[in-house]
């Protein structure tokens, strides 16, 4: 009976679990999987994809699971993929096939392009085994459709009462930008009514049941400011899970009306993804001021900075390399992303520096790649391996950043005891350099974990860098608070994984698993115990 009694609080205990809060996923980064792109199982040919077919190009949940030593090994603790659920099936529209996901049709359904349900939840059970997290995008807003009179018996509500009457958007209106259909008459995106109380209940049974069955621990949600902001509280509630959304461009006012209590626990930082490009894109303006204004305004008019999703590229822009044509200007912002507040977003292909222009050119398969051991690919790990440590040696998550010094040719930032030095200038030498004044005292040694160069502070707490060499960033701590990081020769004997280690994944399929030892190890005493005693 004792043993029977330990085996039932145990199932009780895997059964009873909940999904990754905003206060762990701020210790997060995150890599941006476009599935069908990432990587193709044994035996496809690696030269068939090319983007601007519009079609499937072969990437699965499988070839995302036996390939994310490539994402953990930049430091990575969590990965966001396409939505899971299945997309239009019929004939092949004017513009191509549902590669993307984002083209709901059954929401009850899963993709059977990406793979089974086992093999989503084995996704799951790897990552959660690793101490990573899934990340699952969701459409609520619309499904899809090929016209403006569809037939509704193949999607998730299936009344035409439960959506809202056909209108083209007019932007700037915002009832309409709420209530109309997005898309076109090529294929249009039937809008739901998630105003309706019987909507949203189904909703919420959905989504609940989606991050049980498949552990999801956090959701980033699709044209999420084309749902009334109310919605969100009583879905993201029903979830259990972190809930990240996408508000589309940079009006911070309409931003603030969706993160928050009620509403969604954290936003895509759209608002300061468009003052990195005015700041560092070459050709440009090179204006430090916009975004240190949009730094400032994100902090003090968004209910909570450290969990917004900073990111200078994803599925709906053009490539940061089509932008600018200076491989410095992408180092300079990608440092502001990890080093300011919130949460990192890496999207795939960013790291082997594509320069896809916009929607479809900039969902390049990553295979050609060759998965290389790029320069940018050595920044973003040394930016995650620094980002991990100091999460877990002070309490540098939760220091806001500020913004230290602006200048002609850069902006510095400082967060905890990290001064992070961006320049504007690109990649030719030049002989300018900036000076930043510090909270350290005089003839403090700082080490630029970049360049393992070391600095000291000098008179009136000032530190000066030099772009003789070209424009490159600084990353700047106090050598001694190094001891334990494992970079620049100090030995890592302090574990660079984040806080936050202790959540629960809702499910029993990602605790009951070939992965779990430890679950494997409490079954074999169990009925050894149990073999022994009868």
């Amino acid at each position: 009976m004792f043993f029977l009694l330990i085996l039932f609080s145990f199932l009780a205990f895997i059964h009873s679990t909940t999904a990754a809060t905003a206060a762990e996923w701020r210790s997060r980064s995150i890599y941006q999987v476009l599935t069908d792109r990432y990587a193709l199982p044994a035996g496809a040919d690696p030269s068939a994809c090319k983007p601007e077919a519009l079609t499937w190009c072969g990437g699965t949940w499988n070839t995302i699971r036996e390939n994310l030593d490539y994402i953990q090994n930049a430091g990575f603790t969590a990965i966001w993929t396409s939505p899971i659920n299945q997309n239009y099936e019929g004939p092949r529209t004017v513009y191509g096939d549902p590669y993307h996901g984002y083209w709901i049709q059954d929401a009850t359904q899963l993709n059977s392009r990406f793979g089974t349900a086992e093999d989503l939840k084995a996704l799951s059970a790897e990552l959660h085994r690793r101490d990573m997290y899934l990340m699952v995008d969701v459409v609520v807003n619309n499904v899809m459709a090929t016209s403006t009179n569809p037939d509704y018996s193949k999607y998730m509500f299936k009344d035409k009462s439960q959506y809202h009457p056909y209108c083209p958007v007019v932007w700037g209106d915002r009832q309409s930008e709420l209530n109309c259909w997005l898309g076109d008459q090529n294929v249009t995106l039937p809008d739901v009514n998630t105003q309706d109380a019987q909507v949203q209940a189904v909703y919420g049974n959905w989504i609940e049941n989606l991050v049980k069955e498949y552990s999801i621990d956090g959701l980033r949600i699709d044209a999420a400011k084309h749902v009334n902001s109310d919605f969100w509280g009583t879905f993201c509630a029903k979830a259990g899970a972190f809930c990240m959304g996408e508000v589309f461009g940079d009006d911070i006012t309409l931003a603030s009306q969706y993160q928050g209590p009620g509403t969604l626990d954290s936003i895509l930082n759209y608002p300061v993804y468009d003052a990195l490009v005015k700041a560092f894109k070459i050709p440009g303006n090179a204006d430090t001021a916009a975004l240190a204004r949009a730094h400032d305004a994100v902090k003090t008019q968004l209910k909570d900075a450290t969990v917004l999703g900073n990111f200078l590229e994803n599925h709906d822009l053009p490539r940061w390399h089509n932008l600018s044509v200076d491989p410095q200007s992408l180092y300079n912002a990608m440092v502001f992303n990890f080093m300011s507040d919130g949460i990192p977003v890496v999207y795939y292909g960013q790291e082997q520096s594509f320069s896809g222009a916009a929607d479809p050119m900039n969902r390049e398969p990553l295979w050609p790649s060759g998965y290389k051991n790029t320069t940018t690919y050595q920044l973003i790990t040394t930016l995650n391996k620094l980002r991990n440590f100091m999460i877990k040696s002070s309490d540098w998550l939760t220091s806001p950043s500020a913004v230290i010094s602006t200048t002609p040719v850069g902006i510095s930032i400082m967060k905890g005891n990290v001064v992070s030095v961006m320049t504007t200038i690109g990649s030719p030498p030049q002989n300018v350099s900036m000076g930043v004044y510090t909270p350290f005292p005089n003839n403090t040694p700082l080490t630029d974990i970049l360049s393992c160069k070391q600095l000291v502070v000098g008179s009136n707490r000032t530190i000066t860098v030099e772009y003789s060499l070209g424009g490159h960033p600084s990353v700047l701590v106090p050598s001694a608070l190094l001891t334990g990081s494992g970079l620049c020769g100090n030995s890592p004997n302090v574990s660079t994984s984040p806080r936050g280690n202790n959540v629960n994944h809702s499910g029993a399929s990602a605790m009951v698993s070939k992965h779990n030892p430890a679950l494997i190890i409490f079954f074999a005493l169990f009925f050894g115990l149990v073999t022994l005693l009868s």
